[in-house]
């Protein structure tokens, strides 16, 4: 395994750039090659019967979610507080080809339809599966839907033509980035090798940009298991062997001992290389290794991350996208959530991390947010809600979903700057001459923000209201508003 030394910038220093032209992703590679001239397989919706959004256009909302389509009536409500924002949808070339030469589109016609009239911008996640496409069996499968790992296909031409067909499709649907495969680094999701996979992309990349020079290629997004291995294993590699211990830890305070060796306790840097150097953890770090390449090649245009942890890891998380992604290269978070198995059944505590992890993410610099799930299902095979939903399973808003309703408000249409001044730490969304400030102490004490003319401010998901009086802030998030700059809106804290 190649162990990378590169370090680039990602993200902006004090104020990011507008959110709309970050999301559209202007920085990108040069100029796609034409389309080709061989049309998709089955027939494709006119742009014109779609009414579809204009080519390119960014989502104007960084916060969004991945749901169950099959509940999608139940959820409608909800996701129309989410308008701007993006989703997407995995779906894989066995099941849409059961039958070799009769493809079935119709399932994700309707979601992408469907994602359009929400005002949802739908990402397709693109995966082979095993059937008569690649040969051999299956040997994992997961999920009511019976989904297995995928495998390389035995004609990439073929392959190739799928994925245009696919493309030229969905296009018109306003469909314009498109992830190759899903976390590669877990054999449940691919039997392949790492030069397998990059191969895969290679020529997944050629047939999109072939049929929309205007799309985007997507990595696989490595686990949130992955992502904490990466970081880890940078911080060993810089000789920073105790802030790579405190970062492990921070990480991974949830899932110690819950995949046995895979995730132990690390109490030293000898510990943490033992782990870091069983096969799974290699592995991880392998596949991690291949994408970053994919991305320096610009092969791919855009890094994908999954991330599940404690909020306190996001920091850490951070600084490693910063240093091994390429300058002009957005990052996008398909997949953000908590994992918490046998979790505190507290709505307060559970929307407020939510709060600092998608908070800090997208001050970050993270373009795209998607929490996942939407809402859980109650008959999952853990039988428990192992990852915490905004709603309850019957659609009904959960304290957590009205949080993030309210920063998907603040955001729409607003630009985006990190907050880190007067002990408090979060993010400021600009829209106008108006600031949304959502903050939260880092100390774990109280600042006062003293009583203020113009200044709003209350708990996240409740109407900001005027302030009589000094309001504290604690650890909880708290959101202000005002007519200010966000400097200005803090300035009276001493």
């Amino acid at each position: 395994m190649s162990r990378r030394t590169g370090r680039r910038v990602l993200l902006a220093g004090v104020a990011l750039a507008a959110l709309v032209a970050g999301a559209a992703c202007s920085d990108g590679p040069a100029p796609r090659p034409a389309p080709s001239a061989t049309g998709p397989s089955a027939a494709t919706p006119s742009a014109g019967a779609t009414g579809a959004p204009p080519a390119g256009a960014p989502a104007r909302n960084p916060f969004g979610a991945h749901w169950d389509w099959s509940r999608h009536d139940q959820f409608v409500p909800y996701l129309e507080k989410l308008s701007g924002s993006a989703t997407y949808h995995e779906l894989s070339w066995c099941d849409i080809e059961k039958t070799q030469g009769s493809p079935d589109f119709s399932a994700v016609d309707r979601i992408a339809e469907r994602s359009r009239q929400l005002g949802i911008t739908l990402h397709l996640k693109i995966r082979t599966g095993v059937c008569w496409a690649t040969g051999g069996t299956a040997k994992f499968t997961r999920g009511q839907a019976n989904k297995t790992e995928s495998a390389m296909p035995r004609d990439l031409a073929a392959y190739q033509s799928f994925v245009r067909a696919l493309v030229q499709r969905y296009a018109p649907y306003g469909v314009r980035e498109y992830a190759i495969e899903n976390e590669v680094n877990a054999q449940q999701y691919w039997a392949g090798s790492p030069e397998d996979y990059r191969r895969l992309v290679t020529a997944a990349a050629e047939a999109i940009r072939s049929a929309d020079p205007q799309a985007k290629v997507v990595d696989s997004g490595m686990s949130s298991v992955a992502y904490g291995m990466g970081v880890a294993d940078r911080l060993l590699r810089a000789g920073q062997p105790d802030q790579a211990v405190a970062a492990y830890q921070a990480y991974f305070q949830r899932r110690i001992g819950t995949r046995g060796r895979l995730i132990p306790a690390v109490a030293d840097p000898a510990a943490l290389r033992a782990a870091l150097d069983n096969t799974q953890n290699s592995r991880n770090l392998a596949y991690l290794a291949v994408t970053e390449k994919l991305l320096d090649d610009r092969v791919v245009d855009v890094r994908q991350l999954h991330f599940y942890e404690h909020f306190s890891g996001v920091p850490a998380l951070l600084d490693y996208l910063r240093a091994e992604t390429p300058t002009g290269v957005p990052v996008q978070a398909w997949e953000v959530g908590q994992f918490w198995k046998d979790g505190a059944d507290d709505a307060a505590a559970r929307g407020d991390e939510m709060v600092k992890v998608v908070g800090q993410l997208v001050a970050g610099g993270v373009h795209e947010v998607l929490w996942l799930p939407l809402a859980y299902n109650p008959d999952n095979r853990a039988g428990a809600e192992v990852r915490y939903g905004l709603l309850d399973p019957d659609g009904t808003q959960r304290q957590a979903g009205a949080m993030m309703a309210a920063l998907a408000a603040a955001a729409r249409d607003a630009t985006v700057e990190p907050v880190n001044a007067k002990g408090l730490t979060g993010v400021a969304f600009r829209r106008g001459a108006e600031s949304t400030l959502v903050v939260w102490s880092t100390t774990g004490g109280t600042v006062s923000l003293p009583a203020t003319a113009g200044v709003t401010g209350g708990p996240v998901g409740a109407d900001p209201a005027a302030r009589t009086g000094a309001l504290p802030i604690g650890p909880s998030p708290v959101l202000l508003r005002a007519k200010a700059a966000p400097a200005d809106v803090l300035a009276p804290i001493r």
